[in-house]
């Protein structure tokens, strides 16, 4: 059933006002598919959303946004010591990574408490401590708007990259992802080598110590949504070559970097930010974290259009110091209301 006019403000972790012009939350394939085909009926521009983590919204929805509420999951014995799991896009990602932790098996448990559904997470190839949902996706299940037709994607043909995919490109808003299909393992295999995770858990610790630890240094550093809100991280960490590191670091010796197979450097954007001072920054409805200068946080009261000024204001001081750009992370979608609050 599609519903009009609906208040998306506790739907975006930001927080920010928002309203769709048409809501469907779908539970099914069917449902996905009846979604796309009135959207391509009446030509609405198309919206997905699904735990609203890593989106900007803007105060004005059109057309028809869809929140895939798909929320099965299962395994699948695969070749000796592999699992695929089987996840539905509604799936509460966190708790996923719980699931699989307690049933011991690895891959997936460096991405513990990263905020949003299942669904969103091969849009941002979300990633931490060292691991890409890249390293462990198989398949993605979507149905294309053209037609209302199931597809299935490879790993290859999903074009990940840092905080990339092509779901970020050609297809965005063109499907709706329903099902992940991930191939877990056995096998131990743990990523300690990331950050300090080291020093918190031993060489032999299971998934569920390392998911407990992971989650432990992310509450440390990261505010929490329910509580403040924010998107996570709001700029990627930027890459820059060889020469324009090697320059920055003989001015700035202790900046940290993290050379790249391909013979790059990527620099830790927080740090940047923090070196300009805007740490800790408040203007007037929205800030940068004073804990986290990577997080842009939102106070309450504000707007996208603030936020977004700030998230201007923090790349120029950046650019003006460091000469490096800053790319935001979060998607943006939507427009200002129109006048009368009808559509445009």
């Amino acid at each position: 059933m599609i519903q009009h006019d609906v208040d998306l403000s506790a739907a975006n972790t930001l927080g920010l006002p928002a309203t769709a012009e048409r809501l469907a939350t779908v539970t099914s394939i069917a449902e996905a598919r009846q979604a796309l085909i009135e959207a391509e009926r009446h030509t609405w521009p198309l919206t997905v959303i699904g735990g609203g983590s890593n989106l900007v919204l803007e105060p004005w929805l059109p057309g028809l946004v869809v929140r895939p509420a798909l929320t099965e999951h299962w395994l699948e014995a695969a070749d000796g010591d592999t699992v695929r799991v089987h996840v539905g896009a509604g799936v509460n990602w966190h708790q996923l990574v719980v699931a699989m932790a307690e049933r011991g098996l690895w891959g997936i448990e460096n991405l513990a408490l990263i905020p949003g559904l299942a669904g969103a997470a091969p849009i941002q190839n979300i990633g931490a401590y060292g691991v890409e949902l890249a390293e462990v996706l198989e398949e993605v299940h979507l149905i294309e708007r053209d037609g209302a037709r199931e597809r299935v994607l490879g790993r290859e043909e999903c074009a990940f990259g840092y905080r990339d995919s092509v779901f970020k490109h050609a297809l965005e808003n063109r499907v709706i992802i329903t099902r992940l299909v991930l191939r877990l393992s056995r096998r131990p295999r743990p990523r300690l080598d990331y950050g300090d995770l080291a020093s918190r858990v031993s060489a032999a610790a299971s998934p569920s110590e390392i998911v407990d630890a992971v989650s432990a240094v992310r509450r440390e550093k990261l505010p929490d949504p329910a509580r403040l809100g924010n998107a996570g991280s709001f700029f990627k960490n930027p890459r820059v070559d060889a020469d324009q590191a090697r320059a920055l670091l003989a001015a700035f010796p202790t900046m940290p970097h993290f050379p790249l197979p391909d013979g790059g450097v990527k620099l830790a954007a927080g740090w940047l930010i923090d070196q300009c001072g805007l740490k800790g920054l408040r203007d007037g409805h929205v800030g940068v974290h004073d804990r986290q200068a990577l997080v842009l946080v939102h106070h309450g009261g504000g707007s996208a259009a603030e936020l977004l000024a700030l998230a201007e204001r923090v790349a120029a001081a950046v650019e003006r110091r460091f000469g490096v750009c800053l790319e935001r992370e979060p998607r943006r979608f939507g427009q200002a209301r129109p006048a009368g609050g009808g559509k445009p």
